[in-house]
């Protein structure tokens, strides 16, 4: 990786994974009770809350590389276990660009200071 312009700040990435998880359940929620037609946002809040769970209470956070490396280990699976889904395609394609996402903000070491519930 190249020089960060700014230093790694583990405590604000794991901040920024704990509130994207709430914020995933959240819209969980709104999505169930709108019932049939909202199906695609359940899975892709399912997904967001698949890959936050994943990594919040993970070591990797504290190390930029080791976030990379996990990022990119997780992306190489080949499947994403998970139940209550309307559609296993569309939930690890959901998975795997949210996770596309995240190695992006990773590796600019940008975003995560962008902790409103929507981004």
């Amino acid at each position: 990786m190249t020089e960060p312009s700014k230093p790694w700040d583990a405590a604000l990435v794991r901040r920024w994974l704990e509130r994207r998880y709430a914020a995933a359940r959240l819209d969980q929620a709104a999505a169930d009770r709108r019932g049939y037609d909202a199906r695609d946002d359940f899975d892709k809040a399912a997904a967001e809350e698949w890959v936050c769970r994943a990594l919040k209470s993970d070591d990797c956070t504290n190390d930029q590389n080791a976030l990379a490396a996990r990022l990119k280990a997780l992306i190489g699976q080949d499947d994403y276990p998970a139940t209550s889904l309307y559609d296993d395609i569309r939930f690890e394609r959901h998975v795997r660009s949210y996770l596309r996402k995240l190695a992006k903000m990773t590796k600019a070491n940008e975003g995560f200071e962008k902790t409103l519930r929507y981004q």
